[in-house]
């Protein structure tokens, strides 16, 4: 591995780290001491999960499969899978709108799940090319988007419970 793709690859890892499991001293992409996506999503119930703060619009259970399904079409690709983007249901991936308790925890931990084997194929990789940094780079930016996304869920929820 070269040093350009070195520097890439820490970047990257630190990047998908602070969007996943939060930011307790720099804020690259968070404020400094933001807890990331995975205990936002630890701490909310499938009720809240399943709600649709706005009708007719997505929830946070959704919004949590869609990532969860993302992460699994990488780590597909990371694993060797040519081209697991060409058949990928993304429409399917929004389907599930509620959950009850037991599919909430599972929900949660096959997300994690898939990041920690996102978090380990992304810390393997010796070889960057155009693709792979930008698919990459995408998975950061995407999570953090639908984070941003499953936080004004939950702001709906407030202002409309309270």
């Amino acid at each position: 591995m070269n040093t350009t793709d070195s520097i890439f690859q820490r970047a990257l890892g630190t990047i998908l780290a602070e969007v996943f499991e939060g930011s307790p001293h720099t804020g690259y992409v968070l404020n400094p001491g933001d807890s990331g996506m995975l205990k936002q999503l630890d701490g909310i119930d499938a009720k809240a999960a399943s709600t649709r703060s706005i009708p007719g619009q997505t929830t946070v259970a959704a919004h949590v499969d869609h990532v969860h399904f993302g992460l699994s079409i990488l780590n597909r690709w990371a694993a060797g899978e040519e081209n697991p983007f060409a058949t990928a249901d993304w429409n399917g991936s929004w389907k599930r709108g509620e959950v009850n308790d037991e599919q909430w925890a599972t929900l949660r931990s096959n997300l994690r799940s898939e990041w920690q084997k996102w978090q380990a194929a992304v810390a393997a990789r010796t070889d960057w090319d155009d693709i792979a940094a930008a698919g990459s780079l995408s998975s950061a930016a995407h999570t953090a988007y639908h984070l941003g996304a499953i936080r004004q869920i939950l702001a709906a929820m407030n202002l409309h419970h309270g």
